[in-house]
């Protein structure tokens, strides 16, 4: 046990487990679109660039977690990372709408994990949920929302290929 560990539950410490798993498949998921934009048959860069920096971004989030649970007093318990759902990603709307999917899942895994601690009464651990992610979580909902929309207005081929060096490629 622990010598830091103080009022962290074995429910929280396990909570955060689990996020770090979803961040780390979050992040597994970008680094796949990331490189599917990448191809020579797809090549287009700027949707490339914003899910590699989407990736690095969950990577980060996974870390912040990794490194709350050590100073908790917790645990890193890392499980194997869930291979995307797919490999072919679509069109660059496809792309948005899988991006828009899992950023919902993710905020939502940090609205039950915030639920945990708030069962807890680990006031701590629902204030870094609060300040580290939540008000990012819903900044990237509507971003991508708003790629979508304006996706879908500008049509696939030509359109999406404006709106790849346009809207992402600045």
């Amino acid at each position: 046990m622990s010598r830091c560990r103080q009022n962290y539950h074995e429910e929280c410490e396990a909570g955060v487990n689990k996020q770090i798993n979803l961040e780390l498949y979050a992040m597994y998921t970008y680094t796949s679109l990331a490189f599917y934009f990448e191809r020579d048959d797809v090549d287009l860069k700027g949707f490339a660039e914003y899910f590699r920096n989407s990736g690095k971004e969950e990577w980060e989030h996974a870390q912040k977690f990794m490194k709350f649970q050590t100073d908790r007093g917790g645990r890193i318990v890392l499980q194997d990372i869930k291979k995307p759902d797919k490999d072919e990603w679509g069109t660059g709307q496809d792309a948005m709408e899988t991006a828009l999917a899992l950023e919902k899942t993710v905020k939502q895994a940090l609205l039950d994990l915030h639920k945990v601690s708030d069962k807890h009464n680990d006031y701590y651990m629902s204030d870094f949920i609060e300040r580290e992610f939540l008000g990012e979580q819903v900044e990237s909902i509507k971003k991508i929302s708003g790629y979508i929309t304006n996706l879908k207005r500008v049509g696939p081929g030509h359109g999406e290929y404006h709106f790849d060096s346009e809207t992402l490629g600045d």
